[in-house]
């Protein structure tokens, strides 16, 4: 169960299933909040969905007019919203609600004018928010066409809801992090981190841990800041030497919130127990490749999680 990880558990976590029929770089994971489900989208155009208790993969749609960039669950199990990768420069950015169910769009998203980089489903209604290289954050209601609101940023914003929905934080230029009311936005921030280290790295991922406790934050330099998530502080800081593959890393917490995880150079998975005030490093995972895997979930209620290396996605299991 997950509320028994230990270090033993996770220094026995190997691959038990390899999903190498992907025509393209996997661009984005994702797991469903609730059922067993697991969501890709690749440079191949293809969205492609899991069953993650048999490790099965159940359907593949392509999206030949717009691409498959970023990719996240809604709450229900056959639909996602997908951002762009083609015809940016012609129309901006459509995000897509779709059902892969009958491989329908219900609704187009448009606003962006340029590509979205961070995207995340609220836990708590059908908003949604989306990051963009133009600058801005966005709000939007998967039932109305329409913006709902926009946030005008520096740099480069990521995006992420709390567990509750009532928090998201936003990441801009410079290491700073800025927290907002959901339902009352539009007053600003209610609080601001600076994470500090290279100012000229920007922050390309954000995660809060699913005990609310944490924030996770990748940058683009590939150093990985854990964060106290009520005060800002500093729990601890990694430097992943990806510099050879010239790719950005995510990095995943478990759902307990004691373990993080990441793709390194090396092409291995690290991971460190977090848990007391010095992070050990308990196991570093041969992921067979030598590409440092750039994409990595844990499953929210298993004792697994995906790992994406450019065009190969491996589900990893204890081995017991």
């Amino acid at each position: 169960a997950i509320s028994q990880l230990n270090d033993d558990i996770i220094r026995s976590m190997s691959i038990g299933a390899v999903f190498s029929d992907f025509g393209g770089n996997i661009n984005s994971i994702d797991f469903h909040r609730k059922a067993d489900l697991l969501v890709t989208s690749s440079d191949d155009d293809s969205v492609r969905f899991y069953d993650i208790a048999s490790a099965k993969m159940v359907k593949t749609t392509y999206h030949k007019k717009h691409g498959a960039d970023r990719v996240c669950f809604t709450h229900h199990p056959t639909s996602v919203i997908c951002s762009s990768k083609h015809n940016l420069n012609s129309h901006g950015e459509s995000l897509r609600y779709l059902s892969l169910y009958d491989n329908r769009c219900l609704r187009y998203f448009k606003g962006h004018k340029e590509r979205v980089v961070s995207l995340c489903m609220s836990p708590m209604n059908d908003g949604f928010m989306s990051g963009s290289l133009d600058h801005t954050a966005r709000m939007w209601d998967l039932r109305v066409n329409a913006c709902q609101g926009i946030l005008h940023l520096r740099g480069r914003p990521s995006v992420a809801y709390d567990q509750q929905g009532l928090v998201f934080a936003v990441s801009m230029e410079g290491g700073a992090v800025k927290l907002f009311d959901s339902r009352s936005y539009d007053k600003g921030p209610f609080d601001t981190f600076l994470v500090g280290g290279d100012d000229k790295a920007e922050v390309c991922d954000i995660k809060f841990s699913i005990d609310g406790k944490s924030l996770l934050l990748t940058t683009t330099n590939n150093s990985v800041y854990i964060l106290d998530a009520y005060h800002g502080d500093k729990k601890c800081g990694f430097s992943m030497d990806c510099s050879s593959n010239a790719v950005v890393i995510e990095a995943t917490l478990t759902p307990d919130g004691r373990y993080f995880l990441s793709g390194s150079g090396n092409g291995n998975i690290n991971a460190w127990n977090i848990s007391n005030e010095d992070a050990t490093e308990v196991a570093s995972l041969d992921s067979c490749y030598s590409v440092a895997p750039s994409r990595l979930r844990w499953a929210p209620h298993r004792v697994m999680f995906a790992a994406a290396s450019d065009s190969v996605l491996t589900f990893w299991l204890p081995n017991n």
